[in-house]
């Protein structure tokens, strides 16, 4: 990694000895500065005044002031001061995460459990710097406002398929709160079903469905193998799996596997995006959005083979302006939109109404 000026980190945790294994991993880091560490929230907002930091790594559940009061404060008080969220492995710290990253967290990382130590730090700074170069990359960057009369126009340039079996949207870093946005504005009558894969570990995607059913008019559940995916349905690819689609005479059906990882995900976009181009072909509508990374791309690329077609969130509203970079930058793009701007191409490709992206 490679930034302008060292980025300013002051590490938040209760527990004595994460916080000093999260210290060293970030103090071998380049580029990094450590520049202080608190016990609970109230010495983390306390120390922000005098230290300045660009980030924190923050954890869940801490006394006197916890993370999501933290970052209720840092929204009014710090605003551009980032987190990355430290959480456990159990529901209720899934759960509590949801919430973060609603709120405005940039990303999160489970908390490592490893007998050895050396390997515990190795996990963890495997986790945390991809995150901390990727939030260093969009600090950088200014990102306007864009209002869907300010998006840009683009033409479809292929003809409208027969119809469409499934919307699948890639998803990641910036994804929990991007979907929050996206996903309540969605119409009921969708005429298909909506696959989501979104970079999670397992226990979080269940909390991330959850979270967002209660606000969408459409279903939104964990994904489960073997059940139908119908008009409707919104179904997110359990964490730690891989998820894929078969056609039967029942129509289209979930399989979730035990896959390898691909791009060092599971699930993988390109792993679903894979399958619908094998079973779907020009009746798939792919949503690719923010995240780190390319994974999706060589997906998008079989699925234009396929004719089909191919809708992608632009980089001023993307948290991180990764995935969608390549199929933008290779042309496999139909349409490129803000986040504000993507039900509005889904529903008008979906139910074949238009052909201009505006």
């Amino acid at each position: 990694m490679t930034f302008n000026e060292p980025l300013k980190i002051l590490v938040v945790d209760d527990s004595l000895i994460y916080r000093k294994a999260v210290r060293d991993v970030l103090a071998s880091i380049p580029n990094v500065e450590v520049v202080g560490v608190a016990a609970n929230g109230v010495q983390a907002l306390e120390k922000i005044e005098s230290l300045r930091p660009d980030l924190l790594t923050l954890d869940v559940e801490m006394p006197e002031l916890d993370g999501l009061s933290v970052l209720k404060l840092l929204a009014v008080e710090h605003p551009r001061v980032g987190a990355i969220m430290l959480s456990g492995t159990n529901q209720r710290g899934a759960a509590i995460t949801a919430k973060a990253l609603r709120l405005g967290a940039f990303d999160f990382v489970v908390k490592c459990a490893s007998d050895s130590a050396t390997e515990s730090a190795r996990l963890l700074r495997r986790e945390l710097e991809p995150r901390i170069e990727a939030y260093a990359m969009m600090r950088g960057k200014s990102k306007p406002d864009v209002s869907p009369q300010k998006s840009k126009v683009c033409v479809v340039r292929t003809a409208l398929p027969k119809t469409v079996e499934v919307v699948a949207i890639g998803i990641s870093t910036g994804g929990p709160a991007a979907l929050a946005t996206l996903l309540p504005t969605l119409p009921a009558d969708l005429p298909a079903p909506v696959l989501i894969v979104q970079h999670m570990p397992p226990v979080f995607t269940k909390s991330l469905a959850d979270d967002l059913n209660r606000t969408c008019r459409l279903h939104v559940r964990e994904a489960s193998n073997g059940e139908c995916a119908s008009a409707g349905d919104v179904l997110i690819a359990p964490g730690g799996m891989q998820m894929k689609v078969a056609k039967t005479h029942q129509g289209l059906i979930i399989r979730v596997t035990d896959d390898p990882p691909e791009n060092n995900c599971r699930p993988s976009v390109d792993f679903l995006y894979r399958s619908l181009a094998e079973q779907c072909g020009e009746n798939t509508l792919a949503v690719v959005m923010t995240g780190m990374g390319n994974d999706g791309s060589l997906g998008c690329r079989l699925l234009k083979r396929k004719g089909a077609r191919i809708i992608a969130q632009d980089e001023t509203s993307c948290t991180v302006f990764g995935m969608p970079r390549k199929p933008i930058e290779e042309g496999l793009a139909d349409c490129v939109t803000p986040l504000n701007g993507l039900t509005q191409q889904i529903v008008r490709l979906a139910t074949r109404r238009e052909t201009l992206c505006s």
